[in-house]
């Protein structure tokens, strides 16, 4: 079974958005929306995994974060561990800096099956009350 682990940044702001961007359209899960963040590698922490990714794909350092939730989830073959930081606080304003779509959304705004399945429930974890 194939495994990946994931790190992925809820960036928050004093507004209460959330910063979201659009998956490419020849990658996997193509045009869903997503929390950024990618693959931990072999050395590194998740929260290390988080600062990389955060700088690599939307051009901010993240500053103060927080573990948000934890999922594991399976599917033809394919086991992956999602970590979910709560980010509020961070340098630079983000943007999509491989291309890809970015936006601040409201939390109420978002609709969990826009997303890829094994992040509906964060989705919803963040609309709850």
């Amino acid at each position: 079974m194939k495994q990946l682990k994931i790190a992925a940044g809820i960036i928050r702001n004093p507004q209460g958005e959330v910063f979201i961007t659009r998956r490419p359209a020849d990658v996997h899960m193509a045009n869903k929306l997503e929390f950024p963040g990618g693959k931990i590698e072999a050395d590194e922490t998740p929260e290390q995994a988080l600062v990389r990714e955060l700088e690599e794909e939307i051009g901010i350092t993240a500053t103060s974060f927080s573990r948000y939730e934890t999922i594991v989830w399976e599917k033809d073959g394919l086991h992956i561990t999602l970590w979910f930081f709560m980010v509020d606080g961070w340098q630079g304003e983000p943007w999509g800096r491989e291309g890809q779509q970015g936006q601040w959304i409201a939390v109420n705004e978002l609709v969990a099956s826009e997303f890829p399945p094994a992040n509906e429930p964060v989705v919803k974890k963040l609309q709850q009350p």
